[in-house]
């Protein structure tokens, strides 16, 4: 009797294993993006919600908590029940520039967040105003030179990608810009299209789309070779910058203690998701490499990203307390 006993515990205990691994998610997941809606995250993150959604079996909630470089929406998730219901969509800024940007910083990437998945890489494209009379980057680096401190570039932010490639170009060229940070890369877009601001880096896919309607003009990708959804666009070494690559990444985060089944299970919904032919081509024409990494691969490549970024902030002066 006790060893019937026994095996019916036994079974008991793995039918509930099983049914909680089946059971995530039995929920909507709610998905924080730490800028505005309207800017290159918020575009990815429309290009995979759908497929996964239709993957999980559950609805992605975008959610919006934008400040602080995406500090705000990142020390959100890094606060929120550990359970695979709360995961971010973060950027190279969030993930590795941040840490070492702000002396007190509410969140370590590296300790309080999970990797789930690398899902793409991203360089990034120099635009200008059409206004400005500059058909290439040469021309733009002659007309910057004779006005120094009259000519301004956008960010989404202090200490953000678009700030750091803008300080980064500079200090390879020698000029002086003035830098104008916004709270996210949509409004400093709308700027750089008004003619607010003069000059900016921004994000491939976002860029392409107002190139190709001539709201901007792109004068040079940062990636080491041309980009097929700038194809006419030279890069930023073929205009005679030697050396000069940057590409950034995005990728998904849940909060540092995640079952690993549910890690497991999201970060294969991500595979699943963009191994689709039409999400890698639609991916693709927009600017983006479709770069996964696993959990385990993306954790290891974060920690290997940190200390360049950190080097280049410090390199920048920038600073944010």
């Amino acid at each position: 009797m006790k060893n019937l006993l026994k095996t019916l515990a036994l079974a008991t205990a793995c039918l509930g294993t099983s049914f909680t691994f089946a059971a995530y998610p039995d929920k909507p997941i709610k998905l924080i993006i730490g800028f505005p809606a309207g800017g290159p995250l918020d575009q990815h993150a429309r290009l995979l919600t759908d497929k996964l959604q239709a993957v999980l079996g559950q609805p992605l909630i975008v959610d919006y908590k934008s400040g602080a470089g995406g500090a705000v929406g990142a020390e959100s998730v890094a606060k929120s029940a550990p359970d695979g219901y709360t995961i971010m969509l973060a950027n190279t800024g969030v993930m590795v520039i941040n840490g070492a940007l702000y002396s007190k910083l509410s969140y370590n990437t590296l300790k309080d967040f999970v990797p789930l998945a690398r899902t793409a890489m991203q360089p990034l494209a120099l635009l200008v105003n059409p206004k400005v009379p500059a058909n290439n980057l040469k021309e733009f680096i002659a007309y910057a030179k004779t006005r120094p401190g009259q000519v301004n570039y956008g960010s989404a932010g202090n200490g953000g990608i678009s700030h750091l490639v803008p300080e980064m170009f500079k200090n390879a060229t020698g000029l002086f810009m003035v830098h104008i940070p916004y709270r996210g890369s949509a409004p400093a877009f709308t700027d750089l299209m008004a003619g607010q601001v003069q000059f900016m880096a921004e994000s491939i896919p976002q860029a392409a789309n107002y190139h190709k309607q001539g709201k901007v003009r792109a004068l040079a990708v940062t990636s080491k070779e041309r980009n097929p959804a700038l194809p006419d666009v030279p890069t930023v070494i073929e205009s005679g910058i030697k050396g000069f690559e940057v590409v950034g990444f995005y990728g998904f985060l849940a909060p540092t203690g995640t079952p690993k089944d549910v890690v497991a299970k999201l970060s294969d919904a991500f595979k699943q998701v963009l191994g689709n032919p039409e999400v890698k081509t639609r991916m693709v024409s927009q600017g983006a490499d479709p770069a996964f990494l696993g959990s385990d691969d993306f954790a290891k490549f974060l920690a290997s990203e940190a200390p360049r970024w950190a080097a280049a902030v410090k390199a920048s002066g920038a600073r944010m307390d």
